[in-house]
């Protein structure tokens, strides 16, 4: 039958607590006796290969609350992760910075709004793009992240140089934040602008100018003229450019 990991050691935890309270002390003593239960015998590597099947980012703080050696053992398991997503999550700067800082390992960040409120700000942001995992990740999500500016996307992507998949569509960044992936993204091949309005058609050709690798761009529901999307296949031929005027284009008669 199903269980929840987190739960079930927890059970124990509390079960120990409660045996030991009802023991003896002194006559534990005289026979020599260990009453340490199981769980606290295995060795550290596989109890971060526990913690490591846990999704509950709210069961792997509870956890971290236990001991010191369930403590480290979470760490070591976050920092064995090469993905780590928090949509779906409610989650505030400070527990997502901390969270990433040990995942040192860490190639897929995905930090995407929800409706459940995953509020990441500006301050958050910078927190982030201190961690370590910052200059060897490949994929960004900042998805409908309505809270960030261009502020703490820059000083995020200023390291990111990595970098190859971004999405920051649904957000309020501008040309200031394009310019800051075309100069520190050099390996970037898909991004998503989906709905960034106050991006303009100036950002986008440097984009595409500067990102030479860059084979897909989603500029869905933004301010630019059709003209523009000529300008950016004449720079980059293979480009696939993903926009509703090109798909309204593509369904007018040919006269």
């Amino acid at each position: 039958m199903p269980y929840d990991t987190a739960d079930f050691f927890f059970q124990i935890h509390m079960r120990r607590g409660e045996g030991r309270r009802r023991m003896d002390s002194a006559a534990v003593w005289a026979v020599g006796m260990d009453f340490d239960p199981e769980i606290d015998r295995l060795p550290i590597d596989l109890l971060a290969h526990i913690f490591a099947m846990i999704t509950s980012f709210t069961d792997l703080a509870q956890a971290c609350a236990v001991c010191r050696k369930w403590k480290e053992g979470v760490k070591l398991s976050l920092g064995r992760k090469e993905s780590l997503s928090f949509a779906g999550w409610k989650m505030d700067d400070d527990s997502t910075a901390r969270l990433i800082r040990h995942a040192y390992s860490l190639r897929d960040l995905d930090i995407s709004r929800s409706r459940w409120g995953c509020q990441i700000t500006d301050h958050g942001l910078h927190q982030i793009s201190l961690a370590s995992c910052i200059p060897n990740l490949t994929s960004i999500s900042l998805w409908g992240m309505a809270g960030i500016t261009d502020k703490g996307v820059v000083q995020l992507i200023s390291r990111a140089n990595s970098l190859q998949n971004l999405n920051v569509g649904g957000t309020f960044v501008t040309d200031v934040s394009i310019l800051a992936i075309a100069d520190n993204c050099p390996n970037l091949k898909s991004i998503v602008l989906w709905s960034c309005r106050h991006v303009t058609e100036s950002g986008l050709l440097i984009l595409v100018s500067k990102c030479r690798k860059l084979e897909s761009i989603n500029v869905w529901g933004m301010r630019v003229p059709v003209d523009c999307f000529i300008g950016l296949v004449a720079i980059s031929p293979s480009l696939q450019i993903k926009s509703r005027s090109l798909l309204l284009n593509s369904m007018w008669p040919v006269v």
